[in-house]
């Protein structure tokens, strides 16, 4: 007996051609040689016809009968059916750019400049501020992709999540701005240019048609950043690692079937490249409309001093910023002082560092009872629905359940993602209403733990507030009894008389310095609840600290008046000053300087860093006590 030919070679069948698929090559490639014998091809009557198909009906009909009997059944008894993620999902997928030790680094061969540059005259400087009818707004999100739907609210009928009717209930709350997607996630928010008169004043940010911008001291946040290593509730890392620690107990279905191949492909601490570009815009934004300001140190022969802190995401966005408002290469253009962010080190830009009660339980983080019962409140819901969407191991609904925590987390995935990767399938998990809540659960947790409702805010925010008044009354500081830092305030690390000011900081140290400045009007709205949303909240972490919030300090002068004025702009939004004892009423947010110095040398004198940092003092739990000032506890 002959050897077998390998099937997988095809040696055997190397000269025969199917006679269907023979009919189907090009007529080239039809042989004129006799053609092997092939099978003859059966001829099938209209009988055989009509008895195949009618044979073919009664099995989809015995085949649908047998389904319907299994459904009626039931799903078959545990054991009988394991269902499983792969193991992969929800482990950290990382992408290491650029290489340690590329081969093709050939630094010499491509110097960044070989002369040559052409011609170089500039030309004045912008002055957007002065000489535009209207300032351009940021839309806050040009580069990400949000979902092409999101339901105002979702109801359940027959298992299924449908829309419901546009009609308001009165178990729904009623959003006083039109919806924005981006605008919903607290200080995960890219910054936007607030809506008109959102602080109270219905004003935009050029000054009035009879003053002048002399000066400017700018303080903004970072750009947008991975999540940082710690949280005290959520955190899109603990989600990952549930789910990667659970694989084999879950299968996602629905709208959460992608998570059966999810991986978590987010960083820590540092920019993303949205959290760049965001820097970046910003500085093209402040050379626009305040370049004339550079004027003043070219006729003083110096240069300005910019300030950062020497975490990565602190730097880089203060080096971002730099390019956007210098342009390439800003040698020589400015000087970048890098204070120390570390345990020990005064620093005005982290207070916390030397404040040992902004790090104490019960103090730093009064927030959480507050967030705790709310998100069990406004995900009661989604929790529902989601853990539905969740098959456990045996195969059965139920088995396998999410927290309020965990959905939570979802939600803060959505945001990070997005800011990170430029969308996430996360944020169409969730309604309008239900972005509205997580909106304001950010608002609670910052009025408790950064703003006017924390008892350490006031305190952290005093250094800064000491470095302000400092540079508006030309007057060095002579005691350093806060957060300053004596051996860099020198002439030439902290100057005075300059036109010009940029410090970069974080949202919790914004939010400190509103508190301790007394723009009152902002908490105008009381405590913030934890079982509503209120009308009309004067508080709003996204509008007051998003991502790259910044905060400017405009020094007026105006022909109506001798006295030179401050006004102060919030991401392009006018703040009403009045809340200050000693500022009147001004329709456009103008304090008279005098009066905004006297005010603020008051809140200098009056806050006890030793007591509200050192102090040996209480907090009562929840609404026992509060504060809408930023102060702590008297003895």
């Amino acid at each position: 007996m002959g050897s077998k030919q390998d099937v997988e070679l095809g040696s055997a069948y190397d000269n025969v051609v199917e006679p269907e698929r023979e009919f189907l090559l090009p007529s080239h490639l039809h042989s004129s040689e006799p053609s092997l014998p092939t099978t003859a091809t059966p001829q099938y009557t209209l009988v055989h016809l009509v008895c195949a198909f009618v044979g073919g009906v009664a099995l989809c009909i015995g085949a649908r009968f047998l389904l319907d009997i299994s459904a009626i059944a039931g799903p078959p008894p545990q054991g009988d059916v394991i269902v499983q993620a792969p193991p992969y999902v929800g482990s950290t997928e990382v992408h290491q750019f650029p290489p340690a030790s590329p081969t093709n680094a050939f630094p010499d061969l491509f110097p960044t400049n070989v002369g040559y540059p052409g011609g170089t005259p500039t030309g004045a400087e912008p002055a957007l501020i002065a000489t535009a009818p209207s300032l351009p707004l940021q839309p806050g999100a040009a580069q990400l992709v949000s979902p092409p739907k999101i339901h105002k609210h979702l109801h359940f009928a027959h298992e299924d999540d449908l829309e419901e009717e546009a009609q308001e209930s009165h178990n729904h709350h009623k959003a006083e701005r039109p919806f924005n997607l981006f605008r919903s996630w607290g200080n995960l928010s890219p910054w936007y240019s607030v809506p008109r008169g959102a602080f109270g004043i219905d004003g935009t940010a050029e000054p009035p048609s009879d003053c002048t911008v002399t000066a400017l001291h700018l303080l903004h946040r970072h750009g947008a950043r991975y999540p940082t290593a710690w949280s005290d509730y959520g955190g899109p890392a603990k989600f990952a690692t549930r789910l990667h620690e659970s694989a084999s107990q879950w299968e996602a279905t629905g709208k959460l079937a992608f998570l059966n191949e999810w991986t978590y492909k987010l960083g820590e601490e540092v920019l993303t490249p949205f959290g760049r570009q965001q820097l970046y815009d910003l500085g093209v934004s402040m050379r626009l409309k305040y370049g004339f300001l550079l004027k003043n140190f070219t006729e003083t022969n110096t240069i300005p001093v910019f300030r950062t802190e020497s975490q990565d995401r602190m730097l880089a966005s203060a080096l971002n910023f730099a390019i956007g408002f210098f342009g390439y290469p800003f040698e020589g253009q400015y000087q970048q002082l890098i204070t120390i962010e570390a345990n020990g080190f005064n620093n005005t830009f982290a207070p916390y560092k030397t404040c040992p009660n902004a790090k104490a339980a019960g103090k730093a983080d009064r927030s959480l009872p507050y967030v705790r019962e709310w998100v069990s409140i406004y995900l009661a819901d989604a929790q529902e629905r989601l853990s539905r969407a969740m098959i456990g191991k045996a195969g059965t609904q139920g088995e396998f359940d999410w927290t309020g925590e965990e959905v939570y987390e979802m939600m803060q995935m959505c945001a990070y993602e997005t800011v990170a990767l430029g969308y996430s399938k996360f944020c169409d998990l969730f309604t309008e209403e239900e972005w509205e809540g997580f909106n304001y659960a950010l608002d609670l947790t910052f009025w408790y733990d950064s703003a006017f409702g924390s008892p350490v805010a006031r305190v952290q925010g005093l250094g800064y507030l000491q470095e302000l008044v400092a540079r508006l009354a030309h007057t060095p500081i002579t005691t350093h009894n806060s957060s300053t830092n004596a051996t860099l305030h020198t002439p030439e690390t902290f100057p005075l008389g300059h036109a010009l000011y940029v410090d970069a900081t974080h949202e919790v140290v914004v939010l400190n310095v509103i508190t301790a400045l007394n723009l009152s009007t902002l908490a105008a709205s009381g405590p913030l609840p934890a079982d509503h949303i209120p009308n009309n909240r004067s508080f709003r972490a996204a509008d007051l600290a998003p991502f790259a919030t910044n905060m400017q300090f405009q020094l007026l002068s105006c022909a109506s008046t001798p006295t030179p004025q401050i006004r102060i702009i919030i991401n392009d939004g006018v703040v009403p000053l009045h809340g200050i004892r000693t500022c009147p009423y001004s329709n456009h947010g103008m304090c008279p300087l005098p009066a905004f110095l006297e005010a603020q040398q008051e809140t200098i004198r009056s806050t006890d860093w030793s007591w509200g940092c050192h102090g040996d003092w209480e907090v009562p739990p929840k609404s026992e006590w509060n504060t809408t000032t930023g102060d702590p506890p008297r003895a």
